[in-house]
């Protein structure tokens, strides 16, 4: 027989043990959330059976083998997220109320964004820290599509991407430019003998490394039939692979001047493979973006406006 849940109506506990249980399946075990929730092993794992006892549902497996939701436990998350977004979306309608901007702002970037000398993020980040002292800010770095699919779900407030395909659900304000080049290792057979730039070359019988994402990376490849032998999200693992010398792969001109400047990588035929990305603030169509976002897109938007004027 189906053991009947104790939970009649939520309270207080309850929502505190529905956030941990969040916590734990985003970090992806007990042990993983220790330092993300400040508690230990065994608390977290009182606080689910807690939970589990008062849903009465089975929500994850935990042992050797390691941890994984049951399938009521997937459903569960589901729910528990639409919750916890009402309850953010709560706190966000009333501090619309409050004159002064408080809160928090959930931004999210892509990879080493942060190091493009045109991004002016840190100055956008000053601005918006004089206007908006009280605002706590929140920033995660993921791949570009799980950014849009975050945005547009709501779990975060903005974000900036590089603009592939756009999305019907979302806002995009254009920010600047990232120049992209193909690369090679040294080690890479084509470090000491690259092809020649007066004729597009022929890369199909190298590995090549590239992002495991529909992104302006991938068309890029495909357009110089490179064999895609590797996939990354992240821009950190794919200098690694290039600087092993067994893969060519695109950097952005500000990652690779570093590697550059000490030698560990060249250009592969720049006159035929390099391109460049846009990249927007985005933000979802509806509802609109509160307040506090509406301030950072506005300091992004002073940011730029600032240094286009101070480069003419």
């Amino acid at each position: 027989m189906a053991k009947r849940a104790l939970l009649r109506r939520l309270g207080d506990v309850d929502i505190r043990l529905i956030r941990i249980f969040v916590a734990v399946t985003e970090c992806g075990g007990f042990a993983a959330s220790e330092l993300e929730l400040n508690i230990g092993r065994s608390t977290i794992s009182r606080h689910i059976a807690d939970l589990e006892q008062r849903l009465g549902l089975r929500l994850c497996n935990r042992g050797p083998s390691g941890f994984s939701l049951t399938a009521e436990g997937e459903r569960v998350l589901l729910s528990a997220r639409r919750l916890l977004g009402s309850l953010d979306g709560f706190q966000t309608e009333v501090d619309e109320i409050h004159q002064t901007l408080t809160g928090t702002l959930r931004l999210g970037l892509f990879d080493q964004s942060t190091t493009n000398p045109d991004a002016h993020l840190d100055e956008a980040i000053r601005l918006f820290d004089r206007s908006a002292p009280e605002v706590t800010l929140e920033i995660a770095l993921h791949a570009p599509n799980v950014l849009e699919a975050q945005v547009v779900e709501g779990s975060l407030d903005l974000a900036i991407v590089p603009i592939h395909r756009k999305s019907a659900s979302l806002v995009y304000q254009p920010l600047y430019d990232e120049f992209m080049t193909l690369y090679c290792g040294r080690g890479h057979p084509l470090f000491d003998n690259p092809p020649s730039d007066n004729e597009v070359p022929d890369l199909s019988a190298w590995k090549y490394a590239g992002f495991g994402f529909n992104s302006p990376n991938l068309i890029a490849g495909q357009k110089l039939g490179l064999r895609r032998a590797a996939r990354v999200q992240e821009e950190e693992a794919l200098s690694l692979l290039i600087q092993s010398g067994c893969y060519l792969g695109y950097l952005a001109d500000h990652v690779a001047a570093t590697f550059l400047a000490n030698k560990s990588v060249r250009p592969i035929a720049p006159e035929h493979s390099a391109y460049a990305s846009r990249f927007s603030a985005i933000t979802r169509k509806q509802p609109e973006p509160d307040r506090k976002t509406q301030e950072f897109l506005r300091c992004l938007g002073v940011a730029h406006a600032e240094n286009t004027r101070g480069t003419r």
